[in-house]
């Protein structure tokens, strides 16, 4: 049986990962959401919980203290730097608006730690795969959503686990768009996702995580989300 563990920060792109894998017959059996100190820890947390009860898989908070602590970028909610905004029309604007952005919202090794951590997850439990949301779109500016991420950080597992999981996104090739519509056909409950950059009742609608999202929704044939992912300010 091919079993897996899914990083579930309750955003759309590892929301859908976790929807395709189980279409995929991928036998999910644990999440895993993290607190390193980021702006939306508790916002992701709260709805991680609720997709998690939905998809029926047990879910485990993982605290990283020390990682928000040595992290002076925008996402810290220590950070006395403005979260960077970015319109939907400046989102392809890669050389100067968009690696700007990522670079104002890094975060020292993350997706390096996470997929280590739930490495080890992965070899005390014998799971053969770590779902991520890695995807096409973010791999523009973030080089940890990409594909040769994905296989080198795989290639060192196979030396670190006796497991050998394979770190993998069913998203990995797909853009925002592709991604939502994905998730109405696999009647993922998008109005339980949470892909801002912040914490709140609703998403900011400001960072350039919330124009992804908005930008998905419209292009993707599905506004009526809006309203309740982002309140009046899109009704």
């Amino acid at each position: 049986m091919t079993t897996a563990i899914v990083l579930l920060s309750a955003g759309l792109d590892s929301t859908v990962s976790l929807a395709l894998a189980q279409e995929a017959g991928m036998t999910v059996l644990m999440g895993l959401c993290f607190d390193y100190g980021q702006r939306a820890a508790e916002a992701e947390w709260r709805q991680a919980q609720q997709l998690a009860d939905h998809y029926q898989i047990p879910l485990q908070r993982i605290e990283l203290p020390w990682l928000g602590a040595i992290t002076k970028t925008a996402l810290s909610k220590d950070s006395t730097e403005e979260l960077p905004e970015v319109a939907i029309a400046d989102l392809d604007s890669i050389i100067g608006i968009t690696l700007n952005s990522a670079a104002k919202v890094w975060v020292p090794n993350r997706n390096g730690l996470l997929i280590n951590i739930a490495g080890a997850f992965a070899d005390a439990e014998g799971y053969t795969e770590i779902l991520t949301g890695f995807n096409a779109e973010e791999a523009a500016t973030f080089p940890d959503n990409t594909p040769q991420f994905a296989e080198a950080v795989s290639k060192s597992l196979a030396y670190s686990t006796q497991a050998q999981p394979k770190a993998k996104s069913y998203v990995q090739h797909l853009n925002k768009v592709e991604i939502l519509r994905e998730a109405v056909r696999l009647k993922v409950p998008v109005e339980k996702l949470w892909s801002c950059y912040t914490s709140g009742t609703y998403h900011c609608g400001r960072c350039e995580s919330c124009s992804r999202l908005r930008r998905a929704l419209t292009g993707g044939g599905h506004p009526e989300y809006l309203s309740q992912l982002f309140g009046d300010q899109d009704a």
